[in-house]
């Protein structure tokens, strides 16, 4: 099995290598004070899409989502306003009244996703939320998009669950394996995010803090 694994991380590694040939998006953050960079890449996520961008040893996510106030996907530059994942927020009288003046080109989220222990034991997991936080995206005559935050996220823990690790067994942690060398060759995310995927979120809580936020991306 270790030798099929290994030919496997041979083979997406070279594919990987062709397909970032001469692709400049660049992702710049600072994470709790500590900067973080990558190469971004827009997914699609069921009936969304996100600007990603994926790292390796530790895994690590971080996930845009721009929208119309309705909950379309938007691709437009402008300042968008950063809100939680809940979709109550179309009942918030303070986001009504915030999008209403008029200075929004619409909504914005953002997750970030850290592997604490290995293989995609436990996670250190940030979500948006409400605080007034902005999102500006410049579409420059290059024909890349230009975009700059500064956001609080809520923090929380996660932990798989023992069910999950007893019940799965050998499966799970190839599978876990596969997962992690698909991120790592190719930059999109394979399966990183713990929540519905046999993992508990813990009580413990805490802030995370991403500043001086940029991301250029081909449109």
């Amino acid at each position: 099995m270790k030798n099929h694994l290994l030919l496997m991380l041979l083979a997406i590694n070279t594919v990987s290598l062709f397909s970032q040939e001469g692709n400049p998006n660049t992702m710049s953050v600072m994470i709790n004070g500590k900067e973080y960079k990558t190469e971004p890449h827009r997914i699609k996520i069921g009936a969304y899409g996100y600007i990603t961008g994926n790292a390796i040893s530790p895994d690590i996510s971080l996930r845009i989502w721009l929208g119309s106030f309705d909950g379309r996907d938007l691709n437009e530059p402008g300042t968008y306003l950063v809100i939680g994942e809940d979709e109550n927020y179309k009942k918030s009288d303070s986001i009504n009244a915030a999008y209403l003046t008029g200075k929004y080109k619409g909504i914005a989220y953002v997750k970030y996703v850290e592997e604490t222990k290995t293989p995609r034991m436990e996670y250190h997991v940030g979500e948006s939320a409400y605080n007034g936080e902005t999102i500006v995206v410049v579409n420059g005559p290059d024909g890349y998009q230009d975009i700059t935050f500064n956001v609080t996220l809520e923090g929380s823990t996660w932990k798989e669950k023992t069910s999950a690790t007893a019940f799965g067994g050998i499966g799970r942690l190839t599978n876990k394996l596969q997962d992690k060398a698909v991120t790592g060759a190719t930059g999109f995310e394979q399966n990183i995010d713990p929540e519905g995927a046999g993992y508990k979120k813990q009580a413990t809580l805490d802030i995370i803090k991403l500043t001086e936020g940029k991301v250029k991306i081909k449109l």
